[in-house]
């Protein structure tokens, strides 16, 4: 794999070699003296603490202008604030790392881009849509926003940790009841291939059940396996893990007459080869229970020797409406995780809007390059949003974790944050490094916007972030207009020359969006439980021995001075 070269400001060998080992020392670690900024950049972080900083607040995102997403009512019209025609928007469902918090939601981000009136001139919809990763706790989020299931059926996944995949059961589950009448399409990296020391030729072996023993070829053959640990492969068994779930609601419809075949699909949305339905029973491709996996080769950087793009990294790109999704590798953890970066150019523009979402890496040069975002002839272009993770300090996560105002001096508290730098360093962006970072990417070509996230925010911890960023790129004054911290709901408007930052004003209390009567298909099948008539048989599936178990009648006479037991209609 051939690392870019970056023209106009060479990175050396000893620069990268300190790109990818910032996570020791100063660098992970800063203080703080003034509100978001100041003070010693190189202060250990135990003079953060302890802090007049709030800390159970985001103070910054409270103070944003307020929002509501757009949405239809039951008759479809327009409620909230719609799209314009030339807007990239992108709404933070979820901000943070594991655990999910009250406040923030693991990783997910929703992006739509451009508007289509629909004939009557009044209502409409967005151009498109995507989702980018699907953590624990967003579905909520979506909900309350007014996103239906089917607005939710192309998710495109960093890697397949659990914080960026677990609600992925939720969507897919439940879509076949609201209104995702066709497949679920889940793009995500290929098998990491990483030779599984546990293993030999034909299976587990004996001799070696832990992949422990030694280095290779102790314990394994010379050619070891290795699992199937792609999206394929978690597709399969997710469309299995479901099935119970799936058969006990397809009394009602799940696929209609008119929805494109694969092969159309494929070659409308530019998809590197023709996708099936994962499963071990795979379902219609027309189906909405079915799940539909693009795996994606995580080896193409899709740059060439000098930063410039070579275009066989496209996972996606729309030929109706443009919008593009490309893919490239990052380091997290295990061979196969994905930075995305998407495009999209807005009728009559010049130049698209980019977007640009890292998900969990360490350090590295692809998303460098890729921010630079060089054109066809090298020009650096520069993207509008850059969104690439930061792992809180060592320190502050230790007492964080420990429910302690300041960092600890005994040997636990020590070897929590032992532990910390350890993980930090395997797989994730300190601070300090995501500083070094934008100072390399600025020295080129500034993005319009760049978003810390996966980060544990409050005002304390973004403050005491600040100064290790401040660090290595001393032109970050403050949050603001050129680096901010992601939060759940947090909406950024990217128009061709500006970028909003808005705060999205929903109700905790919502149901599921309402399905206007458009969306309804007249050439549904017949559910795959259902009468002579075609229509569904809620009963097929629950027919049982009166002996094991018996129903009580709606119409049986015994409940209150000698009313009904209850009533079908619900009352």
């Amino acid at each position: 794999m051939t690392t870019p070269k970056n023209n106009n400001q060479g990175l050396s060998r000893r620069d990268c070699l300190k790109l990818s080992g910032l996570a020791l020392g100063a660098l992970a670690t800063g203080g703080a003296t003034s509100r978001y900024g100041g003070g010693s950049p190189w202060a250990p972080v135990g003079n953060c603490y302890p802090t007049n900083f709030k800390t159970q607040e985001y103070s910054y995102f409270e103070q944003l202008k307020p929002i509501v997403p757009w949405g239809r009512d039951v008759a479809g019209n327009i409620t909230g604030t719609k799209l314009e025609p030339n807007e990239m928007r992108i709404t933070f469902m979820g901000s943070v790392v594991p655990m999910t918090r009250r406040a923030q939601a693991e990783m997910s981000l929703f992006v739509e881009v451009g508007w289509v009136t629909d004939p009557d001139g009044k209502n409409g919809r967005p151009m498109d849509q995507f989702i980018f990763d699907f953590g624990c706790g967003v579905s909520a989020n979506y909900q309350a926003c007014g996103v239906g299931y089917g607005r939710m059926d192309k998710i495109f996944i960093n890697h397949l940790h659990a914080d960026h995949m677990t609600d992925l059961v939720q969507v897919y589950g439940f879509g076949d009841g609201g209104d995702r009448k066709s497949p679920l399409f889940v793009w995500g990296h290929g098998d990491s291939k990483v030779a599984n020391p546990g293993m030999n030729s034909t299976g587990p072996n004996p001799e070696n059940p832990n992949g422990t023993g030694g280095d290779p070829p102790n314990g394994y053959a010379s050619d070891p396996p290795y699992y199937n640990d792609g999206v394929v492969a978690f597709c399969t068994y997710l469309r299995e893990a479901c099935r119970w779930h799936t058969e006990s609601q397809a009394f009602q419809g799940t696929a209609y007459q008119s929805y494109k075949p694969l092969t159309q699909i494929a070659a409308d949305w530019g998809l590197p080869y023709v996708p099936a339905p994962a499963g071990i029973y795979p379902d219609p491709p027309n189906d909405s229970n079915a799940l539909i996996p693009v795996e994606l080769d995580w080896t193409k950087t899709g740059l060439d020797g000098e930063g410039r793009p070579t275009g066989d990294n496209v996972a996606y790109h729309n030929s109706a409406t443009g919008a593009k999704v490309l893919h490239y590798p990052v380091i997290h953890c295990r061979a196969g995780s994905l930075g995305y970066k998407l495009e999209w150019t807005p009728p009559g523009a010049t130049r698209p809007l980019t977007m640009m979402y890292s998900s969990d890496t360490k350090p590295e040069m692809n998303s460098i390059n890729h921010a630079i975002n060089r054109d066809a002839d090298g020009k650096p272009r520069g993207v509008d949003v850059f969104i690439h993770e930061m792992a809180v300090a060592p320190e502050v996560w230790a007492m964080k974790n420990q429910g302690l105002s300041q960092p600890g001096t005994d040997d636990v508290f020590k070897a929590t944050v032992q532990g910390m730098e350890t993980v930090q360093n395997s797989s994730h962006t300190p601070q300090g490094a995501f500083g070094y970072m934008l100072s390399q990417i600025n020295a080129i070509k500034r993005p319009g916007l760049a978003v810390a996230t996966h980060f544990s925010t409050a005002d304390d911890t973004v403050a005491c972030a600040l100064n290790s960023v401040q660090a290595h790129c001393p032109e970050i004054k403050k949050v603001g207009d050129q680096l901010v911290w992601s939060f759940d709901l947090m909406v950024l408007r990217v128009f061709p020359d500006r970028i909003e930052q808005r705060r999205a004003v929903v109700n905790d209390f919502s149901f599921n969006p309402p399905i206007p009567q458009s969306q309804f298909h007249s050439d549904m099948y017949a559910p795959k439980y259902h009468y002579d008539d075609g229509t569904g048989d809620p009963f097929y599936q629950i027919k049982m021995d009166p002996a094991i178990v018996e129903g009580i009648p709606p119409t049986q006479q015994g409940g209150y001075h000698g009313q009904p037991t209850f009533d079908e209609s619900g009352y």
